[in-house]
């Protein structure tokens, strides 16, 4: 597979990647056969995080003996010195390795967050005192809002972000992706088929790979999904014009508003719901084993039914969002899914 520079880290990664929620769904031998049979046909950039239940545990058993075939992505989603200590520490025992290429602070999607972990006593204190250990590579940075992210690039503190960026969430390629090749930043490629609002591996795919600096991750848990990325990657990356009016067709038939998951809707709640995920339970249910997230799922339903319709969410989101009329249908999805 043909490769890329990652940006100022200088890696050199595959064209598509794999992320790792998925990697928890099926059994733990099939997870790691999944991995090196990625591994052995040239996919050498893996993400995951030490939030993604056992995708950190199934990765590390997979690598064993090929850990330097790979560029090695995780993450914390705390913003304080000691704990991001102690979750890469715990990483590196379940990655089982003494190196991680990518290290991310995740979910950075408020300035009350990134100004936490850049600050004193932030997370990031905890990542520059692991460079110099020799612990890490290089230093990264996750978010669902786009003005966070836009100074997290600008601040230079940062190798590399990850953003969602797929054919429906695309405001990246206007602004996100020329201000990382700007200063020269690694951009990975979250939610590539919109938190799988899209099923067509095909125009996801080809659509992300016109963008010569970033690299997608999208999550995997079969081998044809590989072979589908091998065979979209190999292939030509020349978008038809049947394929752009798809495009165009799929983008009117999806446009409507959908969460972005910044977190600006919850700090305000005076119920303390856990509004994104409650809205976005339908796409938590394809991507998590249904094993994981059932009971936590159980916690958060009577909470959310305890929503005062006050509208202080709705006037935090900075997209506009009718979060009221989500959390119902969310309530309602998950009353489906799961028996109370």
């Amino acid at each position: 597979m043909e490769q890329v520079r990652l940006g100022k880290t200088n890696l050199k990664v595959s064209r598509v990647g794999i992320g790792g929620i998925p990697l928890q769904r099926p059994s733990e031998e099939d997870a790691i056969e999944l991995i090196q049979y990625a591994i052995d046909n040239d996919i050498n950039i893996i993400d995951t995080s030490i939030g993604y239940g056992s995708s950190e545990i199934r990765i590390g058993k997979a690598l064993v003996g090929r850990r330097d075939d790979v560029t090695l992505i995780t993450r914390t989603g705390v913003t304080d010195k000691k704990t991001a200590n102690e979750h890469l520490e715990r990483s590196l025992k379940q990655l089982q390795t003494d190196f991680i290429d990518i290290y991310e602070m995740h979910n950075i999607s408020t300035a009350e967050r990134y100004e936490a972990a850049i600050g004193e006593g932030g997370s990031l204190e905890a990542m520059y005192e692991a460079q110099d250990k020799g612990k890490i590579g290089h230093i990264g940075i996750t978010s669902h809002c786009m003005e966070t992210m836009k100074t997290a690039v600008k601040s230079e503190l940062f190798d590399i972000i990850l953003f969602p960026f797929n054919f429906i969430n695309n405001e990246s390629a206007k602004d996100l992706v020329p201000l990382t090749k700007r200063y020269d930043i690694g951009f990975t490629a979250m939610k590539p088929f919109a938190g799988g609002r899209l099923d067509d591996a095909n125009l996801a795919i080809k659509y992300l790979l016109q963008f010569d600096n970033v690299v997608p991750v999208p999550g995997v848990e079969k081998k044809q999904e590989i072979d589908e990325i091998l065979d979209i990657v190999n292939g030509s990356w020349e978008l038809t014009g049947e394929e752009n009016q798809k495009i165009e067709s799929i983008r009117m038939e999806l446009d409507k508003p959908f969460c972005q998951w910044c977190g600006y809707c919850e700090p305000g709640c005076p119920q303390e719901i856990k509004i994104p995920l409650v809205i976005n339970a339908e796409g938590m249910w394809r991507l998590w084993p249904h094993e994981e997230i059932v009971d936590m799922y159980k916690k958060l339903l009577d909470p959310a039914k305890t929503c005062i319709e006050c509208g202080q969410c709705e006037e935090s989101c900075p997209y506009n969002l009718p979060i009221i009329d989500m959390l119902v249908e969310g309530i309602k999805y998950i009353e489906s899914k799961i028996k109370i």
